[in-house]
């Protein structure tokens, strides 16, 4: 479809109905990628959406632009969520580290990739994102030091990997299960940053050193041969 005269963001504003079929493919597409993995027919993410095939492939060529676009969709979330609890560190940094937590969670279907697993994306665009996320958290725990409220060990990896393990998916227990338990544990990790009664932890990768070995590992991949159908 052609894009309407107008732009947003240096980028061809969509028609009303091409933005809603490709958000309703990218809907689609996490939830088929949180159940059945990444290597889901794409026409099973079609059917999903309640488009064609070929309404699929004119917004996303192949698998891969359809993967590196939902993960570049939750790294964007990460990064705007990061930036809204830097705003309001000031006044309670402990409670802005919270609500960064607790809303990711809120928001987890939005992050199914990478927190499934599946291939790993180093368009210019996520690695850009990922660096943003790092620079944002590690200035939230800055602020946080600045009032003596958070160990001085805790590093901006360690917001990013707790979570990680606090949105993955819990299978077979209802929403509202999962979502109290994922609570609980953000609330244990929250009392762990106070920097009473700490203990020594054994040295933090640095985000350099945790995006390096994503990237070594997808260099490692074999080449499963699947097919973009």
């Amino acid at each position: 479809m052609t894009p309407d005269a107008s732009r947003q963001g240096g980028k061809p504003r969509l028609r009303a109905d091409a933005a809603r079929n490709r958000a309703q493919v990218l809907a689609a597409a996490r939830t088929a990628f949180r159940e059945l993995g990444t290597a889901v027919p794409l026409d099973e993410i079609a059917r999903r959406a309640g488009v064609n095939i070929a309404t699929l492939y004119r917004r996303f060529p192949d698998r891969d632009a359809l993967i590196r676009q939902v993960v570049i969709d939750g790294f964007t979330l990460v990064l705007e969520t990061a930036r809204g609890a830097l705003r309001t560190a000031s006044r309670d940094p402990l409670a802005a580290i919270e609500e960064l937590l607790l809303r990711m969670v809120d928001q987890r279907d939005m992050l199914v990739l990478p927190l499934i697993g599946g291939p790993v994306v180093d368009a210019p665009e996520a690695v850009e994102l990922q660096r943003q996320i790092a620079t944002a958290l590690e200035d939230l725990l800055t602020t946080a030091r600045s009032q003596s409220l958070v160990r001085p060990d805790v590093t901006a990896v360690d917001l990013i990997t707790t979570a990680a393990l606090a949105c993955r998916p819990l299978p077979y227990l209802p929403t509202e299960q999962a979502t109290a338990l994922a609570t609980r544990h953000v609330r244990i990790f929250l009392d762990g940053l106070r920097p009473d009664g700490i203990r020594p932890l054994p040295p933090a990768p640095t985000h350099k050193e945790f995006t390096a070995h994503l990237h070594t590992a997808k260099e490692a991949e074999p080449d499963s041969g699947r097919t973009d159908v």
